[in-house]
């Protein structure tokens, strides 16, 4: 079984998988992945707002989705060195010691991802074309 199926099989919805997901592909600056993730979400019927929210990198709404948004930043931010604080407000919004290992699985996942793309430069395929993103930290190695 691969990662990405083991994180597909996980507790959290899609709604919130795609969190994880694509506030990494955010941090790291990932232009095919968030173009990517950005038409998957409007497929999975995520949210608009959450959508725009996390290829901004602005706050979501919902208190407790914002919470899973923010520790994950935190996560890849802080390579996974977080505070009892960070970890207390996860938990206080509803989600569970799990939770924490989701998030990271979910990081692992993007890590490998959006580093292959970064190394590759993979081209966007058409149909991600529509969602097309630029991340002001990408360049070309």
């Amino acid at each position: 079984m691969t990662l990405a199926a083991i994180f597909d099989k996980s507790d959290l919805s899609e709604t919130e998988r795609q969190i994880i997901l694509m506030t990494n592909n955010r941090l790291n600056g990932c232009t095919y992945c968030m173009a990517a993730h950005t038409t998957i979400s409007q497929g999975a019927n995520v949210p608009a707002d959450v959508i725009e929210a996390l290829r901004d990198g602005t706050a979501i709404a919902d208190p407790k989705l914002e919470a899973l948004r923010k520790f994950t930043a935190t996560v890849n931010e802080d390579r996974g060195w977080i505070s009892k604080a960070a970890f207390d407000e996860l938990i206080a919004a509803g989600y569970t010691k799990q939770t924490v290992l989701e998030v990271i699985l979910g990081t692992s996942l993007k890590v490998m991802s959006n580093y292959t793309n970064h190394i590759a430069q993979t081209p966007l395929d058409a149909a991600f074309k529509p969602n097309a993103w630029s991340s002001p930290s990408s360049q070309v190695a």
